[in-house]
């Protein structure tokens, strides 16, 4: 592949995740003022927030086996590829944004949402398909990098532009903030030569398993509406149990459907990788983990200590400046200690930075637990994100790339559902802060399944060795075409 055709992957791949994660940021600054202009109640304003993630959870994985697809959802179609998918997501969400710049009512708000949701889904997969297409896999330690650190920017820039935009010329300017940057990413992966080409040398990945992709959504969807309704008053009634009972019943006609079909939603390398199931667990364990702190400690810092909003986002400066750091440090660390060691010793980092949080009450405290959460969570979402997409081959990376994109969804609604029910039962933020720092801990032990330095060079199911002999002048000559090597 060019250079010119690794670029576009790249550039795309960040563009599209920078949109997205924007778009997050930037809505929780702009709802307070949407409630008041279309006079909707607070239920109403939480389901723009609901809808999506609904909808984005619901599709992911499934988004990205169809982007593995050679053939799309039929034998002899016109191909589909991580490239094409990324550019019909990109400019759906793009289009979906501007007509909730321009709704009428908080329905319309919501509908769209969803629908953004959708077309969301479709693109972050191929956000990390394109980049194991394009890169080889021992070389894709930097371009992982550089899209975590800038996330992490965007992240930071999220509530600054939101709330400048909100100020002035109002809400509907956060969702046209999205419409031109969608809209030239989408065109760009759409008219440029880059990754994501399906071709005749690529091998067949067998065909669409719909119902299996229609369980497995139904399961996510249902699970994470649940969580997001725990923590309402009531525990969100009997609508959070009659979803949990769906979840847990879609799961297990899932489970045993994947089980019996010829062509799997989830295919056998991915799934039964156990370096992949550790680098998932790793990912929500330290998505939940930031997540509910953060959502704790923003009531420390404005309702124990007094702070207003511009102040509490002073204090939080140093987390998004350590996770732009440590994203490009954490190639160097996963060369020369392995994903195993790197990832242990993040997650300690991100535990200890919840515990300091929890005791700080002055600026030096707080940045310092702030750094290291960002220090922490920088670090482990190259590393793990790494495993998970060098591991699968490069016909199940859009599979992998969903999984890994579910995992960064799924956390921070399990974080926020936990932190808020044991905040409520609690009365202070001792309790919520130290069970986090405990799933943070968690998330280390769960690393420890990782691969280490020794695994360098070795490919998935068979011993160093054999990687080093035709096997591995194979992998050399063509590495698309050859399962990756494990992590060094």
């Amino acid at each position: 592949m060019s250079r010119r055709e690794r670029a576009v992957a790249l550039t795309c791949s960040v563009g599209g995740a920078v949109i997205v994660a924007l778009d997050g940021t930037v809505l929780t600054v702009a709802q307070p003022r949407l409630q008041r202009e279309l006079g909707a109640s607070y239920a109403q304003v939480q389901w723009t927030s609901t809808g999506y993630l609904v909808a984005v959870a619901s599709l992911l994985v499934f988004a990205g086996r169809l982007g593995d697809l050679p053939h799309g959802l039929r034998r002899g179609g016109r191909p589909v590829g991580h490239r094409r998918l990324f550019a019909v997501g990109m400019l759906g969400f793009g289009a979906a944004s501007a007509g909730i710049g321009l709704a009428p009512g908080i329905g319309w708000v919501i509908a769209l949402r969803v629908v953004q949701g959708v077309f969301g889904a479709l693109a972050q997969p191929a956000t990390l398909g394109m980049l194991r297409a394009a890169f080889p896999p021992d070389r894709l330690g930097p371009p992982l990098a550089v899209r975590t650190s800038a996330i992490a920017l965007a992240a930071a820039a999220g509530p600054v532009a939101g709330g400048a935009l909100v100020a002035g010329p109002g809400w509907r300017a956060v969702f046209f903030l999205n419409v031109a940057p969608a809209l030239l990413f989408g065109l760009l992966a759409l008219l440029l030569p880059g990754p994501g080409r399906t071709g005749p040398d690529r091998p067949p990945a067998g065909r669409l398993d719909l119902p299996g992709a229609l369980l497995l959504a139904l399961a996510l969807g249902c699970a994470v509406h649940t969580l997001v309704a725990l923590p309402e008053p009531g525990g969100g009634g009997p609508a959070a149990a009659v979803g949990a009972l769906v979840a847990v019943a879609a799961m297990t006609g899932f489970v045993r459907h994947e089980r019996r079909t010829g062509d799997p939603l989830l295919p056998p390398d991915v799934i039964g990788s156990a370096a992949v199931g550790s680098a998932l667990a790793v990912l929500v364990a330290a998505s939940a983990a930031l997540s509910g702190t953060l959502f704790v400690v923003t009531y420390v810092l404005q309702d124990t200590l007094g702070l207003d909003p511009f102040q509490s986002a002073l204090r939080s400066l140093p987390l998004a400046l350590l996770m732009v750091l440590a994203a490009p440090a954490c190639p160097v660390l996963l060369r020369r200690c392995g994903a195993r060691r790197t990832s242990v010793a993040a997650m300690a980092a991100l535990a200890l930075g919840v515990l300091v949080l929890a005791r700080a009450s002055g600026a030096l405290g707080l940045g310092v637990g702030f750094a290291l959460l960002g220090a922490g969570f920088g670090t482990v979402m190259v590393a793990a994100t790494h495993v998970v997409v060098r591991e699968a081959a490069v016909t199940s990376a859009g599979v992998a790339g969903g999984l890994q994109q579910t995992a960064m969804n799924v956390g921070p609604v399990l974080g926020v559902a936990a932190a808020t029910a044991l905040r409520t039962a609690g009365g202070s933020a001792g309790l919520p802060l130290a069970v986090l720092a405990g799933v943070a801990g968690a998330g280390a032990v769960a690393g420890r399944a990782l691969p280490g330095r020794e695994g360098a060079g070795a490919l998935p199911g068979r011993p160093p060795t054999a990687a080093a002999g035709a096997g591995g002048r194979a992998a050399r000559a063509d590495p698309a075409r050859t399962p990756p090597a494990q992590d060094g």
